[in-house]
């Protein structure tokens, strides 16, 4: 099947075309940066006004690059959730028309489980079961994926994601929006041993928290003053560690605890370079495979969402109707 989705789950207006496979024929991101930029982090309502402004063009954008029109389009995939209900309405409400105007089938797909299939596109026999970490500005959980849709949330954040703290933490350092990108490029040479910072929730518990290691930055800086030079490379170096290892600690216990040999790390977090070093390093000590998908497919972008709805609609899953809506706290399809 060739589909078309549309992902607006938050602040990339994106589109693209996969082709059997899955291979990705063609896309389109229209990202919002500059528009959130002065803000320090994503305005909901200026999110959404964005998206329709620019949805028409980036689906047209898309089929461009892929070559095609729309008369040459088999089905139609759209990220239904979880998200910023005025973001996804902009999506859900574009993909329902096209779907409707030409008469092909149309399948809404949990933006989460869109992330971690997005390693097919570069591997597509990467095998089931296997450990799935999304990690994010909005999310971090610990999945069981056993298959397309076959999925059991094992644990998530209690308050802050990891990519939100990163986030708020660059804003607290003056460094520029997003912050996951600007504290990794603080970091670089700076010693993530400089500054102490707590470990949430230690043990054998595989849930996360943030928000105390957030505050702990804080109160640090409100003491000490705003880290400046050398001071600053290791103040970011030391707090990127604090996230990476939390996150790669309770992702690799959680692999054990469920028996499973592969690890699938996915979400905009993933694409941070110490992240993928540090899980490497130590899942390859535990005989663990690791994987994370191209740094460009873990960002928000709609070719993980069309190679899931692809995925979808051949394996024969109903199609949704003009009823589909847009779900911003749309849950986790367990198995």
């Amino acid at each position: 099947m060739r589909v078309l989705a549309i992902e607006s789950s938050c602040d990339e207006c994106a589109a693209a075309v996969v082709g059997p496979g899955p291979i990705l024929l063609g896309q389109q991101v229209a990202t919002q940066i500059p528009i959130h930029s002065p803000y320090g982090g994503v305005v909901p309502e200026l999110a959404s006004r964005d998206h329709i402004r620019k949805i028409v063009i980036v689906i047209e954008k898309a089929l461009e690059r892929a070559g095609l029109t729309l008369a040459q389009i088999d089905g139609y995939g759209v990220t239904a959730g979880p998200g910023l209900i005025g973001s996804l309405l902009i999506g859900v409400n574009a993909a329902k028309a096209l779907s409707w105007s030409q008469g092909r089938p149309l399948v809404g797909v949990h933006h989460l489980e869109a992330h971690l299939h997005a390693i097919y596109l570069a591997e597509p026999d990467f095998a089931y079961p296997h450990l799935g970490l999304v990690v994010s500005g909005g999310h971090t959980s610990l999945i069981r994926v056993d298959g397309v849709s076959k999925l059991h949330l094992i644990s998530r954040t209690l308050d802050d994601a990891a990519g939100e703290a990163l986030d708020k933490v660059a804003t607290l350092l003056g460094l520029a929006y997003p912050g996951g990108v600007s504290i990794q490029q603080a970091a670089e040479g700076g010693d993530p041993k400089s500054f102490r910072f707590p470990r949430p929730i230690p043990g054998k518990r595989l849930d996360f928290s943030f928000s105390g290691l957030k505050t702990a930055a804080a109160v640090r800086v409100k003491k000490e003053g705003l880290p400046v030079g050398p001071a600053l490379c290791d103040f970011a170096a030391s707090f990127q560690e604090a996230v990476v290892d939390v996150l790669v600690k309770k992702t690799i216990a959680a692999a054990q605890q469920e028996n499973l040999k592969r690890i699938l790390v996915a979400g905009g977090v993933a694409a941070n370079l110490r992240l993928r070093q540090v899980m490497q390093s130590r899942a390859e000590k535990m005989d663990l495979e690791v994987r994370f998908p191209a740094p460009s497919l873990c960002t928000d972008n709609a070719a993980m969402v069309a190679a899931l709805s692809a995925a979808y609609l051949t394996k024969g899953a109903p199609p949704a109707d003009l009823c589909l809506d847009a779900n911003a706290g749309l849950r986790w399809p367990d198995a």
